[in-house]
């Protein structure tokens, strides 16, 4: 080996081991040898100040960094980050995610916030988050207050803020008096918001059925205008009509209050008769609804009367004071089949205290030589009334 060879090639190969060791360096800073894995962020903006390997940090511990920004077409942003891998199980999967600025000016960076509940569930590769919310950059604010100001001429905005300095000079107890008093006010409003939201919710429906109501609505207000009209124009008439409401009111006040005391015997005299009726209500019922079929049945074909003779057994004859008919009855009402009598259908018999009963105990039944019976079909006959043991006798 020629001279001067080794002392080159051991220079060459400590520039080769410097260089590697930064390359290695920077790479162990940039994280280029730490396992990643992709997750994605939605967010409604990236934010002004948002630029590729901003850190991805949780309780102020980096677990990844952005790789990179997607605009997506429904105008939304894309962030997708490179999460490490040895951090993705001590993550839950519900986490909330926000792109917040360190300070008013510095670049924003994505912040992982634990939820209230966390899930037993963590975050995994290829998982989607949606960002909660997004700081605005002062940046902005100074691009629109620069806007602002632009069509704001100074000498007029020298004016207001002098009238509006001269306004408030002096006055400041009474505006911090309404400043108090406006949040007494809506401190007390407060409990009422979500009432107050939903009926600005359920509104549109009310609003939109009262629309379809407005012509039926104007039309009665039209016809209350033209009966007030009338009302005006008969005046004199509905005067008339209450001066003779009023006097008649006073003339039965005058009748009614005379004859109080025979109104109210009248009535206490009527409770027993009404009590009776009301008890026998059924039976009243049964009886004039089983008149309905004679009143409305159609009249014989031919005029005249027809009748059915016939003759029936003798019944036992009244007994005095037996058969007498007692008051105060307790049997109820007797409606009997009635009022809708079945098609050859007969009505039990019902035994009243109205005379003689015809099924009492010691009725003789038939009485073929009844004395009313001969004198009915022969007239009067001389002597005793026959029965059976007088056969033969005169008479």
């Amino acid at each position: 080996m020629r001279p001067g060879i080794v002392p080159a090639l051991a220079g060459l190969a400590t520039y080769i081991a410097i260089a590697a060791i930064v390359a290695l360096t920077v790479g162990l800073y940039r994280g280029s040898f730490t396992p990643t894995a992709p997750v994605t962020v939605l967010s409604p903006r990236a934010g002004l100040v948002m630029n590729t390997n901003a850190r991805v940090t949780m309780r102020g511990v980096e677990v990844g960094k952005v790789a990179s920004i997607e605009v997506l077409p429904n105008g939304q942003a894309a962030l997708h980050l490179a999460m490490d891998a040895s951090q993705l199980p001590l993550i839950p999967a519900n986490v909330l995610v926000e792109i917040a600025p360190p300070t008013a000016f510095g670049a924003k960076y994505v912040q992982l916030m634990p939820p209230a509940e966390p899930s037993p569930q963590h975050m995994h590769a290829g998982q989607v988050l949606d960002a909660q919310h997004v700081t605005v950059e002062i940046n902005t604010v100074f691009e629109q207050l620069t806007a602002v100001l632009s069509k704001i001429e100074p000498v007029k905005l020298n004016e207001t803020l002098g009238a509006i300095a001269k306004a408030l000079n002096g006055r400041g107890y009474k505006l911090g008096r309404a400043l108090s008093d406006l949040d007494e006010i809506l401190a007390t409003v407060d409990p009422s918001l979500p009432a107050l939201s939903h009926d600005l919710a359920v509104a549109p429906d009310v609003l939109n059925a009262y629309a379809d109501a407005a012509p039926d609505l104007i039309r009665i207000a039209d016809n209350a205008t033209r009966v007030s009209q009338t009302i005006v124009d008969e005046q004199h008439n509905l005067d008339a009509l209450l001066i003779s409401a009023i006097g008649l009111a006073d003339i039965g006040n005058d009748v009614v209050g005379t004859n109080r005391q025979a109104l109210t015997d009248v009535l206490h005299l009527l409770v027993p008769t009404t009590d009776l009726t009301n008890r026998y209500n059924q039976g009243l019922n049964c009886a004039l609804a089983g008149m309905i079929p004679l009143a409305t049945s159609p009249p014989e074909a031919f005029p005249g009367v027809y009748v059915n003779v016939s003759f029936t057994w003798g019944i036992e004859r009244y007994r005095y004071p037996h058969d007498l008919p007692k008051v105060a009855a307790t049997g109820g009402p007797q409606c009997q089949l009635l009022p809708r009598v079945p098609m050859e259908a007969h009505p039990p018999f019902v035994v009243t205290d109205v005379g003689a009963n015809p099924t009492q105990y010691g009725n003789q039944g038939i009485l073929l030589n009844s004395d009313a019976l001969k004198q009915w079909l022969y007239g009067p006959i001389d002597g005793p009334p026959r029965n059976a043991a007088q056969i033969g006798q005169p008479g």
